[in-house]
């Protein structure tokens, strides 16, 4: 008794030292793959009695393989992939050898379904890609290539399947192995092999065939367990990304989460970003007692020397070794989202540990990946895969994708639904360089005339407003200053982009040299006119708070703007309000030491065409009136 035991615990300790392999399947329609992984699982003995006799009998009455054991069964679990024959969802299934530990996603093979292979390759080291000897290097081999590749997948064997239909033909087998190797030298994959064989009669799945003596390698299996993926890890750039504090007392203050990548040393000198403060590592602890390094994908909690404020978000790296820190970079994005994609939305961004706010400033080109080719495109839709470059409310603590899994992935969540909306791996930070990278002869045109390169829907877009002037028009103290800033003020806090323009700021400045006569009045509201057009056509709601006497006056402001963006409101206020309001103004009037004031010795015409007229006693009703205005009128929000 007490020796069986110990077996037991032998074996379960042998069988928990096994290295994992996790590894995808991916190919056309009916090539194979779910047949292929049924195959593995039957062939090695992992199946138990009653999955065995649940397989024979479900084989004979919902079946694909004729006489034989449809072992595709054993993957496709929903009603619907049974029905069809085909695999729709990703199928997780797990197996051991003596030697290895195996995690099989059998992705779908359909180009709708692109996004769940993207979720079933995102921890694969491995790729199988079925190819159907009859009709070769399709253009679903060449997605899933470009697919894996895009994943970081650097293990690719390529399973000619269905080498009986062929007459095991060597022949066969080489041209579709010539014609692979030639599309495959256009991607980053460092390690390519290729198997022929029969997933439903077994050939060279477990056992190598004598059908096939021209065939020197190594059975699929065979190949499986001994392939060489634990150096695929990065173990030279230590990034930590603390996830938890962990303070079960007072006397332990630990930082809890998994090694992304490097390897921590008790006694390392670490650096902790974003606040660069430095310390040494006091003690590396697991459940199991302390370690004296411990490296991916252990999860320790680690202690420091020094009591530095640290939370989750925040990373470990050495001092000598440091990650990106930016808030702009460049990304290969694929859209899991039914909803197409708006770039003026806020996304959450999820990195490693950390969560904060981006946006989408550009999409470089959208990927066929079908072809290859590379298309300009101004927004995605489900499936589909391109260039973009995002910009985070705070800095990220990155490496580009190759480099580093771990810190160069990423995910998208949509502010409303929270669903994740994207998935992406990051090239590297956004350089100079590649800003003039996509300058046109046509873009070329367009600047020596002085236009700007973005256009007047992209602007409205990002911003979600028009870029428009609001004019208010009334006597001095009438109390359209008042209203001018408060509605500046409510603008900024419902995140709208406003620039207000009065005129005591205006001639203290650009203004400087010209008096309050009729005609250098007009001079100073032409001026203003100006850069009202300037800011509307950058995308801004200008604010400008001026008496502009007169109809004549107020029609030239408007021609000069744009009338289809001119809003004019009028504040109408009695003189004796005004008064009342600035004394000192009109009492120096009275006086004579002033002239030319408006609605005093001066005439000032009340204007017919204006949009909003308010009474000053009533200021807080007269925001609400302008902003549904705005809000009606499309000004802001647009959306």
């Amino acid at each position: 008794m007490t020796t069986n035991k110990l077996n037991i615990q032998e074996f379960l300790n042998q069988d928990q030292k096994k290295d994992l392999l996790r590894l995808l399947t991916a190919g056309s329609v009916d090539d194979g793959k779910s047949t292929l992984i049924g195959r593995l699982m039957f062939d090695s003995k992992m199946l138990y009695e009653d999955q065995l006799a649940a397989l024979e009998r479900d084989s004979k009455r919902v079946g694909h393989a004729g006489e034989d054991i449809d072992y595709a069964l054993l993957l496709d679990g929903l009603k619907a992939e049974r029905e069809q024959g085909i695999t729709i969802d990703v199928a997780y299934r797990y197996f051991s050898t003596a030697k290895r530990k195996f995690i099989i996603a059998d992705t779908p093979g359909h180009e709708q379904y692109t996004r769940n292979m993207i979720t079933g390759g995102s921890t694969a080291n491995l790729a199988i890609i079925l190819i159907d000897a009859r009709h070769g290097v399709i253009t679903q081999t060449r997605r899933h290539t470009y697919l894996a590749n895009l994943l970081g997948i650097k293990h690719v064997v390529v399973a000619i399947n269905k080498m009986d239909l062929v007459d095991f033909s060597q022949k066969r087998f080489e041209e579709i192995k010539n014609e692979y190797a030639a599309f495959v030298t256009q991607l980053d994959v460092p390690d390519v092999n290729f198997i022929p064989l029969s997933a439903l009669k077994g050939d060279n799945v477990v056992e190598t065939s004598e059908k096939m003596p021209w065939y020197h390698g190594p059975s699929l299996l065979e190949f499986l367990e001994n392939v060489h993926v634990s150096s695929d890890r990065n173990f030279d750039d230590l990034r930590y990304p603390v996830q938890y504090v962990l303070r079960p007392d007072i006397k332990f203050r630990g930082f809890s989460t998994s090694v992304a990548s490097g390897i921590i040393k008790k006694g390392d000198e670490v650096m902790v970003l974003p606040s660069l403060k430095k310390s040494k590592v006091k003690s590396i602890v697991t459940y199991d007692g302390e370690l004296d390094y411990a490296f991916p994908p252990q999860s320790v909690t680690v202690t420091l020397e020094d009591e530095i404020d640290i939370s989750r978000g925040d990373m470990l790296v050495h001092p000598d070794n440091l990650p990106r820190v930016e808030r702009q970079f460049e990304a290969m994005l694929v859209w899991m989202d039914e909803k197409e994609m708006n770039l003026s939305t806020q996304f959450y961004i999820k990195h490693a540990s950390n969560t904060t706010k981006a946006r989408i400033d550009d999409i470089r080109y959208k990927v066929d990946v079908n072809t290859l080719e590379k298309s300009n495109i101004e927004k995605f839709n489900l499936n589909e895969i391109g260039r973009v470059v995002i910009t985070t409310t705070k800095p990220l603590f990155f490496d580009p994708y190759k480099k580093n899994k771990q810190t160069g992935s990423f995910i998208l969540i949509d502010p409303v639904t929270h669903n994740t909306c994207a998935v992406g791996m990051i090239i590297d930070k956004l350089s100079s360089k590649n800003l003039f990278s996509r300058i046109t002869d046509t873009d070329k045109e367009q600047i020596a005339a002085g236009k700007s390169l973005i256009k007047t829907e992209e602007r409205r877009q990002k911003l979600n407003q028009k870029g428009e002037t609001i004019w208010i028009t009334g006597l001095h103290g009438s109390g359209k200053n008042e209203l001018a800033f408060s509605l500046e003020r409510k603008l900024f806090d419902n995140e709208a982009s406003a620039v207000l323009i009065d005129g005591s700021s205006l001639r203290s400045g650009l203004s400087r040299e010209l008096d309050y006569s009729p005609a250098d009045r007009a001079e100073h509201l032409r001026r203003v006119a100006h850069i009202c057009k300037m800011l509307n056509d950058q995308g801004i709601i200008t604010i400008c708070s001026f008496i502009s006497r007169n109809e004549s006056l107020r029609e030239q402001v408007a021609e000069i703007i744009g009338k289809d963006r001119f809003h004019l409101f009028y504040m109408d206020a009695s003189l004796e309000f005004c008064k009342q309001n600035k004394p000192e103004l009109y009492e120096k009037a009275e006086n004579g030491e002033i002239e030319n004031l408006p609605g005093f010795d001066l005439e000032y015409e009340v204007p017919q065409k204006a949009k909003l007229v308010f009474k000053p006693e009533e200021n807080e009703a007269n925001l609400d009136a302008i902003l549904d205005y705005l809000a009606n009128n499309k000004v802001f929000p647009i959306h």
